[in-house]
């Protein structure tokens, strides 16, 4: 087991870097699971990416779910342990693991029950596309479990300054992923060709794995949360306390995944190809967003610490360095995504030149907005730490609900389907100004 980083003392760049660096990796990891999926199912066919992108958006909204308890018990234990007590981080983290199996078994029954409505609403064209979303669909419901257990042991780990541990053991989950994808989409020996649905079982399993590793390596080196005992009963204050803080970051994520499933809905009335191109770019354009979800989770644990540790100057200090770090991070990406548009995409569908056209587009429009999507995740963080939840989830959902009827005009346009991805390219760019300049007017005021 990895030694806890001291947030409260010393340089902070260095520590911010070797805390945000293996926090980045497992969110990379989790984006190369999706990666790997489309990937292979671009080697069947593009319909496969198209039913496993819209299918995904539900993998998504249930990440949204997992961010009620992520970013109540990863704020709470920060504060704590800045406090030096980890007792009280003890009970947060047992009673946020109560809650998310809680919503993770309500989501899954949702999900199974309803998964031919849920296809549906997308409107799309192609039968064969619609039945292999359902069929994936339907795994993953059953599973889902394990895609809310994952991020709270990541959290609880994190928040203590230890990012190793959940780096390592999701990177196996990812090796075991990238094992199972092709040995159950295409079938190998006596293993059968499943198709879209071997990519929801080696997902699903990969995921069972990385749980089983968490639990294990907790009893076996008595961590923050090997104390956890489910049938405790819950403490309703804490409980409450952990929904008041995550309760924001999940509003904000939930609507942008279900503004993105009304984009898809606008999108896929230029066929298939369309909502395959949508799913492949957002993947790549992933790359700074997941970049910055680790740099912003980093961020959020040393601003919790050092202000439950009451230590204003350093809390500047830390979001001016992050900011910096995560600004240079967004101009590296515009320029990989502008430049670098059409061999990025051909890795996902070598074989397609129209999707291929299209996803350059889509890449150096998105490209453009890279810098400003950056600060707005590294500033989400600093908000997070200091438990205002409430702003960036205002100005995440005003703007991204205004997609909709700028994807709805502009797409209406000569620019046609290059409209919806300026909607989203402006409004990331207008997300990140404001939320700049309202943390910077939060900071000016704050007292600990």
């Amino acid at each position: 087991m990895s030694k806890n980083l001291d947030l409260k003392e010393g340089k902070i760049r260095s520590t911010l870097v070797k805390l945000a660096l293996p926090i980045m990796g497992t969110s990379f990891i989790h984006m190369a699971y999706n990666l790997t999926d489309i990937m292979w199912l671009g080697r069947l066919s593009t319909g496969a990416v198209a039913a496993a992108g819209t299918a995904g958006f539900f993998l998504w909204f249930g990440s949204s779910l997992v961010m009620i308890t992520q970013v109540g018990v990863g704020v709470n234990v920060a504060q704590y342990i800045g406090r030096n007590d980890s007792e009280s981080a003890k009970k947060y983290i047992t009673n946020g693991f109560q809650l998310d199996i809680f919503i993770a078994l309500l989501y899954s029954l949702f999900l199974f029950s309803f998964r031919h409505n849920i296809i549906g609403f997308f409107n799309l064209q192609d039968s064969n596309v619609i039945q292999m979303a359902i069929e994936y669909l339907t795994i993953i419901s059953i599973g889902i479990i394990f895609h809310f257990l994952n991020p709270i042991f990541s959290a609880a780990l994190n928040s203590t300054g230890n990012s190793i541990t959940p780096f390592k053991i999701n990177t196996i989950g990812l090796v075991a992923n990238i094992i199972l994808d092709p040995l159950l989409i295409f079938g190998v020996g006596p293993l059968p060709q499943l198709g879209i649905k071997g990519a929801a079982l080696a997902t699903i399993m990969s995921q069972f794995v990385v749980t089983i590793l968490f639990v294990i390596l907790g009893k076996a080196f008595n961590n923050i949360y090997s104390h956890v005992s489910l049938l405790s009963k819950p403490d309703m204050q804490i409980v409450k306390s952990i929904m008041k803080l995550g309760f924001p970051p999940f509003l904000q994520t939930g609507l942008h995944a279900v503004i993105n499933m009304i984009l898809t809905k606008i999108i896929a009335q230029f066929g298939p190809v369309a909502v395959a191109v949508q799913s492949i770019g957002s993947q790549i354009e992933s790359i700074s967003w997941m970049t910055s979800e680790g740099f912003s989770s980093s961020i959020s644990a040393f601003v919790g610490q050092n202000y439950g540790a009451k230590k204003l100057e350093r809390i500047k200090e830390v979001y001016k360095q992050g900011i910096q770090i995560l600004g240079s991070i967004g101009i590296f990406t515009s320029l990989l995504l502008i430049f670098a548009a059409k061999f990025l995409f051909a890795i996902f569908v070598p074989n397609d030149p129209i999707a291929i056209n299209e996803g350059v587009i889509y890449l150096r429009i998105l490209g453009l907005s890279q810098f400003f999507m950056c600060v707005e995740i590294g500033t989400i963080g600093a908000f997070n730490g200091l438990g205002k939840t409430l702003q960036p989830t205002v100005n995440g959902v005003v703007l991204n609900v205004l997609r909709i009827p700028f994807a709805l005009i502009l797409s209406s346009t000569v620019l046609g389907l290059s409209g919806v991805w300026w909607s989203i390219s402006i409004s990331s760019i207008l997300k990140g100004i404001i939320l700049f300049i309202w943390f910077r007017f939060v900071l000016a005021k704050l007292k600990v």
